[in-house]
């Protein structure tokens, strides 16, 4: 008896080589095939042959797509790494009777497309086919159920809820990383050089404190580099040389050294987002501020995880929240991610 053949859809980004990589390692591989469009992370894909790429050429794009449809039909279950392929979505709307066997996991931008974006004709027709597909899809995968939430009542979405912490990213991870002294408080905003890190705004909020002992670090090594310029100005004329912008991407050790350095960070994303920069920062026991009005807000706070307010941000107090450390560790475990991916490709 064959086993079920698990079809997962993706573009090639950040999250996507080390989620192929696990899966390869703890499941059967013969069940599961990963059908992929190029992205910023092609060069870390290792070579399997349950992976295909889509390529740049035209003929191999229309490739792409047809090989899409026929797999589609032919898989026992889909899983749609984010919905925020148009084609993707225009594929599934002319073939509805696919959704049912769809799991749609919410990656954030794919879902906050509903607020976001030029609300021009061409939006409303987007939204129109989003609308058809995500009121329909079979299953919502995410470990957010304020996404969920979201998705209902913005979509209509009729899907069963499925948890599930999606993505290596988002394990707590039990690095022996050294907690460098400094004599500053040493601050980090944001996690890229989208604009919608909201990085002025937060900025701004540091105001008062400016002429206290603080280094502030700016991660700005992907995104919009116009708006990494103007952050850039405005952080140097605000805070002169204690506005510390990172600018060259950092491999991934270097980068967990500068989180063992970090005492405050600021995510004042007005949607849910740099989940594995806030969950990495909790699990090291880091003082985090988000905004309250975001799902992940909620999310901490339901599991007990010491979570500040940005509104809030009257003192740079920053002592190790050891309870952080226990909760992170026990939820965003290595274990229990096995445990909903079983249950997600059962």
């Amino acid at each position: 008896m064959r086993g079920k053949k698990i079809l997962h859809v993706a573009s090639c980004d950040k999250f996507i080589p080390p989620y192929i990589k696990f899966i390869n390692e703890h499941f059967n591989r013969d069940e599961h095939e990963f059908l992929l469009k190029n992205g910023m992370a092609d060069d870390e894909l290792e070579q399997s042959d349950n992976v295909s790429m889509a390529g740049y050429t035209t003929f191999s794009k229309l490739k792409y797509h047809l090989n899409l449809i026929i797999k589609m039909h032919r898989a026992d279950k889909v899983i749609l790494h984010s919905l925020i392929d148009i084609k993707l979505v225009q594929i599934l709307f002319c073939t509805p009777w696919l959704l049912k066997k769809c799991h749609w996991v919410i990656w954030g931008a794919d879902l906050y497309a509903y607020q976001i974006g030029i609300k021009n004709f061409r939006w409303k027709i987007k939204e129109l086919l989003r609308r058809q597909v995500i009121g329909n899809v079979g299953y919502l995968v995410t470990y957010i159920e304020g996404d969920v939430a979201l998705a209902r009542k913005w979509y209509g979405a009729k899907g069963k809820y499925k948890e599930c912490l999606m993505y290596k990213s988002n394990l707590y991870k039990d690095y022996n990383v050294h907690e460098t002294k400094s004599t500053s408080i040493n601050i980090q905003i944001g996690n890229s050089a989208d604009p919608s890190n909201n990085h002025i705004e937060a900025l701004e909020k540091l105001l008062p404190f400016k002429n206290e002992n603080i280094c502030i670090f700016v991660p700005l090594s992907y995104g919009s580099k116009e708006h990494a310029q103007q952050v850039i100005t405005q952080g140097k004329e605000w805070f002169g040389d204690k506005f510390k912008p990172l600018t060259k991407f950092m491999v991934f050790k270097d980068y967990l050294v500068f989180l063992g350095s970090i005492d405050i960070a600021i995510f004042n994303h007005k949607r849910q987002q740099a989940m594995g920069n806030t969950i990495t920062l909790l699990g090291l026991g880091k003082t985090v501020y988000i905004r309250r009005d975001t799902t992940q807000w909620k999310f901490f706070k339901d599991k007990g995880i010491k979570i500040n307010d940005i509104e809030q941000l009257e003192c740079l107090d920053c002592l190790k929240e050891n309870k952080n450390i226990d909760i992170v560790k026990e939820y965003f475990s290595k274990s229990n991610y096995l445990d909903q991916l079983k249950m997600l490709f059962g």
